[in-house]
């Protein structure tokens, strides 16, 4: 068995990270837009901005992070829409926590809220989704 801390997962993390950073334009782009053009409620848009950039980085990830071949890409986009959306509930729990309790600035809170998803999202994307021994069981 493999350990998650040997070279090949730490170049996986950093490919994760480059396209978590993407996927950041897309999240910080389209909760602004949604919030301060179309004034829709800051954490409304904030679940719009993080769902728009899972969905880009699932494509991202499948293609060039994890270079997956599963065939079943509706069952592994399902995965992964769903582990992202348990790190969008941690994502709003954390911002709710650091804008209404410790009164920080909200785009200051979403940056250190998308750090600690970050690693939820990883993991859970390496054990789950993009596991090919789990694949091979599964399919």
């Amino acid at each position: 068995m493999s350990s998650i801390f040997n070279h090949a997962y730490f170049l996986k993390f950093i490919k994760f990270g480059i396209v978590g950073f993407s996927g950041l334009f897309v999240d910080f782009g389209i909760t602004y837009l949604t919030k301060e053009k179309l004034r829709i409620p800051k954490y409304i848009a904030n679940a719009i901005g993080f769902t728009s950039a899972a969905t880009s980085n699932y494509f991202l990830n499948r293609i060039w992070t994890f270079e997956s071949e599963n065939p079943e890409v509706m069952v592994e986009f399902t995965e992964f829409f769903l582990i992202s959306l348990i790190g969008l509930g941690l994502n709003t729990l954390l911002l709710w926590i650091l804008v209404s309790k410790f009164r920080m600035n909200f785009y200051l809170a979403k940056v250190f809220a998308i750090a600690l998803v970050t690693i939820w999202n990883f993991l859970a994307n390496v054990f789950i989704t993009f596991n090919p021994e789990r694949a091979i069981l599964v399919y």
